[in-house]
């Protein structure tokens, strides 16, 4: 929703100003300075970016135009799913987990998380080190570090489109600049003409400037940063996931583990210790959540 409000403030403060100066609107329509500069943009984009990555930035252009996934409400599931995992496996042992890690589809537990299933990297994430550690034999600190390799992996990923997009905003200025010197190349070609015609034409190169430099600082750019915040907040979510399960790992009881992931959630979307404490209690029937 802000995204597109910012769109709409961006169009609305440059084409207000323009009107107050009483500019034709007519000049900036330019239809061919547009084409060369995207068309020429898409084919940069084309050039230089893999398939693969050409569809995570289409999803991730997709995905600024919504709100973002990561707010208090799922921090506050995800504790609580981990927090009954962690009490099973605190009553039944951690090989009682395997079941829940090798098909979560249909385990008493994932199975009313929906959202949590349909994120098939943070389901894998959990399960992967859920099933390494029911197998036995893995300490604290390797589980620690595979899961960080992981995350460094999937931030790699993610990162790549967001540079990719990052790419062709600094490229959109020196297209417009080609635009602009096509149009001054035209109208050197008509200088026998009349006055009020090379205007024009110099009035259309210059708008090839005006357009390569408003589509990188008012929206290209722009939506690559939105994109890099989306992606950071990803990897703050797979920390906090990270950090709750190595904390039981170690020895932590349930409610401690969640209590040391709940502190590593993002400010602006950390529960309080109340909140999140009534939460996972009010969900949960667990023994051990009394007993904390």
């Amino acid at each position: 929703m802000f995204v597109i409000i910012g769109i709409v403030v961006v169009i609305g403060a440059i084409m207000g100003g323009y009107l107050m100066e009483h500019g034709p609107v007519a000049v900036l329509v330019q239809p061919v300075e547009l084409l060369i500069i995207g068309g020429a943009a898409i084919g940069t984009l084309l050039i230089a970016n893999p398939l693969h990555i050409l569809k995570k930035i289409t999803g991730g252009i997709t995905g600024v135009f919504g709100a973002s996934r990561f707010d208090k409400q799922k921090y506050l599931d995800s504790l609580k799913m981990m927090f009954e995992l962690f009490s099973r496996a605190r009553r039944e042992g951690l090989m009682a987990l395997e079941s829940d890690s090798d098909e979560p589809e249909k385990s008493p537990i994932f199975s009313k998380y929906p959202a949590f299933l349909k994120d098939h990297h943070a389901l894998e994430f959990v399960c992967d080190t859920l099933r390494m550690a029911a197998s036995g034999g893995v300490e604290p600190f390797d589980a620690d570090q595979m899961m960080e390799a992981d995350m460094d992996s999937h931030h790699h990923d993610a990162s790549q489109p967001i540079g990719a997009l990052s790419t062709v905003a600094d490229s959109l200025p020196g297209l417009g600049i080609v635009a602009a010197v096509l149009g001054v190349v035209i109208t050197m070609g008509a200088l026998g003409g009349p006055p009020e015609e090379i205007g024009k034409k110099v009035a259309a190169a210059l708008v090839g400037t005006f357009l390569g430099i408003l589509l990188c600082y008012g929206f290209v750019g722009p939506l690559a940063a939105n994109m890099l915040k989306a992606s950071e907040d990803e990897h703050a979510y797979y920390h906090v996931l990270r950090v709750v399960i190595i904390a039981f790992m170690k020895g932590s009881a349930p409610s401690v583990a969640v209590e040391i992931g709940r502190r590593a959630i993002p400010g602006h979307a950390r529960p309080s210790f109340s909140e999140a404490e009534r939460y996972c209690k009010a969900k949960s029937a667990a023994p051990e959540a009394v007993a904390a």
